[in-house]
């Protein structure tokens, strides 16, 4: 079973709110049904199908009114989507209804069963509504109709919600405020079942909000407190958010600065060590040509001395014969 399905039957299982679906939408609005009028019954059945096993099929709700010697059994059934089966699961559920007088009862007792459809969809509900409409037949045969009674909830009057005493009235203007495209903003109307009001908001509200508020058990709660409760958690946790996302911000930059400041030093330091690099280039550079100029004078030297003038003037001339007779005077 779905939580929509959960929470909608949780609501709707409680004797006021259940009187009161019923009022408006078979009575129009007349306090036809009283909630101590209303007593709980089974809401599952036994059947067999086909292959002779014993299956089980539940309603949703189902509820016994019991006025003096007269009993109708109620049922509701909820649907969030179309279902073109419709009137064949009600007939289900009712016919099983129907069973179990026929097994369970005296002769006498026989109860009319009664089973609304309630359609939460927002979109029109385009399904079937009577047998004859869902299965095809042969043409010159009448066969047994059944009529289903399907009630669009997000498409009620504005005076059919306001027909609504108890907390259904609230679920009924928020699905036609929804399905209008209109912005929830509740009202002062007292909510009984505040747990289960609480629980439906928080389903289909898709607002787990709703499940974190702390209300006073004492204070007379309406949509109206909810909202502004459940607006002010959503301030404290946008408050908190927006502190998270500037401290994000502000370590982002810092770790940007950081970086920036890395790359700094790392250009820094090879610029230092390329300077100093070339530094030690220029004073090797600089020895490198004082020991040319001192081997170049000893050699000029040895030649003068040897007599051998016209080799002075060819080693001062030619780099290959100055470097061959270097080495030749173990000079270099």
């Amino acid at each position: 079973m779905g939580q929509k399905d959960i929470v909608e039957k949780v609501l709707e299982d409680y004797p006021d709110v259940f009187a009161d679906i019923i009022n408006v939408l078979l009575f129009q609005g007349k306090q036809i049904v009283k909630e101590e009028e209303l007593w709980q019954t089974r809401t599952k059945s036994q059947y067999k199908a086909d292959d002779s096993e014993l299956h089980e099929q539940e309603r949703d709700n189902l509820k016994l009114w019991v006025r003096g010697k007269k009993a109708v059994l109620l049922g509701l059934e909820n649907q969030t989507t179309i279902d073109y089966d419709m009137p064949l699961r009600i007939i289900g559920y009712d016919g099983a209804s129907y069973r179990e007088q026929l097994v369970n009862s005296s002769d006498r007792d026989r109860r009319q069963v009664i089973t609304i459809v309630l359609y939460f969809g927002d979109t029109p509900w385009r399904g079937h509504r009577s047998l004859q409409d869902r299965v095809s037949g042969m043409e010159g045969v009448a066969g047994n109709d059944y009529r289903i009674h399907v009630f669009e909830i997000a498409f009620l009057t504005d005076e059919q919600v306001r027909m609504f005493r108890s907390d259904f009235g609230i679920i009924a203007d928020y699905f036609v405020k929804k399905r209008r495209g209109e912005i929830y903003e509740g009202n002062q109307k007292p909510i009984r079942h505040v747990d289960a009001m609480l629980k439906f908001m928080a389903v289909f509200a898709k607002d787990q909000r709703f499940l974190k508020i702390k209300l006073d058990k004492k204070e007379e709660v309406n949509m109206c407190v909810i909202l502004d409760r459940v607006e002010e958690r959503g301030r404290q946790d946008g408050i908190r958010i927006g502190r998270e996302e500037e401290r994000a911000k502000r370590d982002r930059i810092l770790d940007q600065v950081e970086e920036r400041g890395r790359q700094d030093g790392i250009r820094i330091g090879r610029e230092e060590e390329k300077a100093k690099r070339d530094q030690i280039l220029d004073q090797a550079e600089e020895r490198g040509r004082e020991d040319g100029i001192n081997c170049m004078n000893r050699l000029i030297g040895i030649l003068i001395h040897q007599g051998n003038m016209d080799d002075v003037e060819r080693v001062c001339e030619d780099e290959r014969l100055r470097e061959e007779f270097l080495v030749r005077y173990h000079i270099k």
